[in-house]
């Protein structure tokens, strides 16, 4: 126990600041969370199905990474791969918020305020893909491939250096995420949306100041690859013109083509590995798509707490606050466990303990919380902190073992390019879990004030959550 404490502490170097900086400012865009939810609610018209299928195109950024990872590997800006990609996403970020805030305040007027409100938070979505792209790439370059007479040092060894980055790096989203949790429940209650909204540019000044400690730049330079650079934008030009376009089934036509683009680029990128470690990758990220591509219940659940449950603003705050903390603690606990133990291991007990875990939830729909209050004195409240305590340190833990096999394998002078197709085709994952998270909105249709529907909802959601990662683990996890 007292070595997996210091494990992360012996591990640090000031190398890491600049990415840890990065990954600190992402979680800590928290701070408009609850402001953002409840403004939902309060001021837009947007249902659950249709608040899913926004949630698919704000996923789609993240899927064309590889465009930014090509960018950043291959195109200097005033002679910067690192530094100006940072300041860039900032802006991009700084952006979003101030529409947003226009959108609260009414001072914004140029679209409709849920436009605007999908508007903010896709420029929002831009600036955190451009920064996530330059701090994963840093990521891999941190660590040290020869030792200092310049020998190669052992697989071992550096597999599990790059695997201590990672913990650090989600230590370090998760740590944003503390520092704002409970303070975003507060703001929400004590001031206006489009004050909160404009309180969050501090967050983007966060990442830019990090830029300020980045010692060097990466000196290996390559030529542009064309396949993926232009592969990659004519790709989000389609997207686009399907988005504006109208077209049926869009976001299911999109879904497809993003995954035969994406493995094609993978084809190119690992043609140079051996056969085993191919294989290797492509059967670990089979079952981790199927991790990921679990379908959530939608905004319907979050809206029956408010008007049923009568959970507010500072209760939330103080949920997340509480999830923060112990999901930091559980991936400092078991940092041994998740950069040395197998990724299928490790992914099938998370599967068995996220079901078990998702239970309270439908027990309270269900109205649990009113036979507790009659027979031990605690409700609804209660309940739902235990909930968060029990289930907080298992939300961050699924992506380090596949974040640790990718920077693994990076190749030198592709790893922001392999790093970003890897993050998109996981991204692509979370496309799915949105658009089954829409489906299933639109099959057990939930509105405000309106619930009956959600008791199936929340069971079926539950369901597809453990057969989909258990499926995929017993039939590819003896191929690992």
């Amino acid at each position: 126990m007292l070595e997996n404490l210091m494990r992360p502490l012996r591990a640090f170097q000031p190398a890491y600041v600049p990415l840890i900086m990065v990954y600190f400012a992402y979680g800590a865009l928290g701070l408009i969370d609850v402001t953002r939810d409840f403004w939902i609610k309060e001021r837009l018209q947007l249902s659950p199905s249709e608040l899913a299928a926004i949630g698919v195109w704000l996923t789609l950024p993240w899927t064309i990474k590889m465009v930014f990872g090509e960018l950043v590997d291959c195109v200097p800006i005033f002679g910067s791969r690192r530094r100006v990609y940072i300041v860039i996403g900032a802006l991009f970020t700084a952006t979003g918020l101030v529409t947003l805030a226009g959108a609260a305040g009414g001072w914004l007027a140029l679209m409709r305020p849920d436009q605007l409100y999908v508007l903010g938070a896709l420029l929002i979505v831009l600036g955190t893909v451009i920064q996530d792209v330059v701090a994963d790439a840093m990521s891999t370059e941190v660590v040290q491939r020869v030792d200092a007479h310049g020998e190669p040092r052992p697989d071992n060894e550096v597999r599990s250096e790059l695997g201590m980055v990672q913990v650090l790096g989600r230590l370090a989203l998760s740590g944003g995420i503390v520092a704002v949790a409970g303070l975003s429940g507060v703001l929400a209650g004590l001031f206006d949306r489009e004050t909160v909204f404009l309180m969050g540019l501090v967050i983007p000044a966060i990442s830019v100041t990090g830029t300020l400690l980045v010692k060097k730049e990466p000196t290996e330079i390559r030529p542009i690859d064309w396949r993926i650079l232009g592969g990659g934008v004519l790709f989000g030009a389609m997207v686009v013109a399907l988005a504006l376009g109208g077209i049926p089934y869009a976001q299911e036509f999109i879904f497809l083509l993003s995954m035969a683009v994406v493995c094609t680029m993978l084809v190119f990128v690992t043609r140079e590995l051996d056969h085993k470690s191919k294989m290797a990758i492509l059967y670990t990220s089979i079952i981790i798509f199927a991790f990921r591509a679990t379908p959530g219940v939608g905004d319907g659940y979050f809206w029956w707490t408010l008007d049923v449950l009568k959970f507010d603003e500072n209760f939330y705050g103080a949920l997340r606050q509480t999830g923060a903390v112990l999901a930091i603690l559980g991936m400092w606990l078991f940092s041994k466990q998740l950069t040395e133990y197998s990724v299928t291991k490790t992914l099938f007990w998370l599967a068995i303990i996220g079901t078990v875990l998702s239970l309270p939830n439908v027990a309270l729909y269900y109205g649990v919380h009113e036979w507790t209050e009659r027979t031990f004195g605690f409700g609804a409240r209660t309940i739902a902190l235990i909930d968060t305590v029990a289930s907080s340190p298992f939300a961050q833990l699924s992506m380090i073992p596949l974040l640790t096999l990718i920077a693994f394998y990076a190749p030198a002078g592709h790893r922001a390019t392999w790093f970003a197709l890897m993050a998109s085709l996981m991204n692509l994952a979370l496309a799915a879990g949105q658009l089954q998270t829409k489906y299933l909105n639109q099959i057990f249709a939930v509105q405000r004030g309106d619930y009956m529907e959600l008791g199936g909802l929340l069971i079926t959601a539950l369901f597809l959550g453990f057969v989909l990662p258990i499926g995929a683990i017993l039939l590819f996890g003896r191929r690992v």
